[in-house]
């Protein structure tokens, strides 16, 4: 199983597993209202715009875990791995007090898994495993801090994509099953809890990135097929079930990110080409269906992160460079107004495979991820 991007580019990194042993059985945490949340008073330091503080830590640490935001503005955190070791505990954290707390862990412990956000404010957890080997599904309630099952997939699939659509349903899209890196789709309905296969893509797309277009259409770009990354780009309409081809990158792109912009347009950054890590990026136009070369970033990046923020630019921050072994620090700013890439403070501590997720109030919360010598339990606050 190609268990991270690490793995499929062959770099040899020695792991230190930290806080190794069996998990405790996590105590469930009440939901507090989002009244509740939104008047509690905020005792956290002021932080100046443009940087990035330390918060937390989680209670263990996480690499490729999953960071959802939930409707009363807390974040949950699933599974992930912490050195060889998948993990089915999960977290929350309180936009409030800036602290984690335990929730009640997931039935299975999942990595290389994926989660999406259901209408009624539970959450989709899908496929992944200890070797990206499953086909079950759950669903947390953080009305009563609990996971429970649901539904399985037709496939099993590890490192796919899943995409809330603006009809409540949830569209699960490629990854691959341990053998081969899959074309075909499938839709979650949370009114009967059941998965039912869709439309498939063209070619079989191994850790795709995909997004959630203004019209309610979904965008897939990217990954491998194999051990060759993709160029090329689908677009799914739940109205027909139906992928079809749209214009191709100019860059063929694994480990890329991909962000709506405000504008409706899409930016694709980094990635791993052929053969090397990239510094480029592309724009995506849904009105001309094609893509276009944009400002390049300073740094290679693969395995990064990147978030739309508040003021309408998109933070891109961490990765690891391919050419220096080295798990990245500095972070960007990508300005759509003129379509080049500028430095904003960096990270604190060097980190790729770990999630960043705008906060309510705007802030971005960058949690967990790797460094050369294992997972991290640390995260950083950045401040736009």
């Amino acid at each position: 199983m190609k268990r991270t991007a690490r793995a499929s580019w062959a770099i040899c990194l020695s792991l230190v597993v930290v806080g190794c042993g069996s998990e405790a059985t996590p105590t469930p945490v009440p939901t507090p209202s989002p009244a509740a949340i939104q008047s509690a008073p905020h005792q956290r330091p002021s932080q100046p715009s443009g940087t990035f503080a330390v918060t937390g830590p989680m209670a263990i640490a996480r690499g490729g875990q999953t960071a959802t935001l939930l409707k009363d503005g807390r974040i949950l955190v699933t599974g992930g791995r912490n050195g060889d070791t998948s993990l089915a505990s999960a977290e929350l954290f309180d936009p409030v007090t800036d602290v984690f707390s335990t929730t009640g862990g997931m039935l299975t412990a999942r990595d290389q898994h994926a989660a999406a956000l259901l209408p009624d404010g539970r959450v989709l957890i899908s496929g992944g495993g200890p070797s990206g080997d499953l086909s079950s599904a759950e669903l947390y309630d953080p009305a009563t801090g609990k996971f429970s099952q649901t539904g399985s997939m037709s496939a099993v699939r590890g490192k796919h994509a899943a995409i809330a659509l603006l009809d409540g349903r949830v569209l699960i899209v490629g990854g691959t099953d341990d053998t081969t890196d899959l074309a075909s789709a499938e839709l979650y309905d949370p009114s009967s809890g059941t998965f039912k296969k869709t439309g498939s893509m063209s070619a079989g797309r191994d850790d795709p990135a995909a997004v959630l277009l203004p019209d309610g259409r979904v965008l897939v770009a990217g990954g491998l097929v194999g051990a060759t990354p993709l160029a090329t780009a689908e677009v799914y309409d739940p109205a027909t079930g139906k992928f079809t081809r749209t214009g191709s990158m100019s860059t063929a792109r694994d480990g890329l990110t991909a962000v709506l912009m405000t504008d409706g347009r899409v930016l694709v950054a980094g990635g791993y080409g052929p053969n090397t890590a990239l510094d480029t990026a592309e724009i995506y136009d849904p009105t001309t269906r094609k893509f276009a070369p944009t400002g390049s970033m300073h740094t290679v990046r693969v395995g990064h992160v990147s978030v739309l923020l508040s003021t309408g630019k998109v933070l891109v921050a961490g990765g690891f460079d391919d050419g220096t072994n080295v798990a990245i620090t500095t972070a960007e700013l990508y300005d759509p107004g003129t379509g080049t890439f500028g430095f904003t403070s960096s990270l604190t501590t060097g980190r790729e495979s770990s999630t960043a997720t705008t906060l309510q109030d705007g802030r971005v919360v960058v949690i967990g991820g790797d460094v050369d010598l294992g997972d991290l339990d640390s995260v950083e606050i950045y401040q736009p």
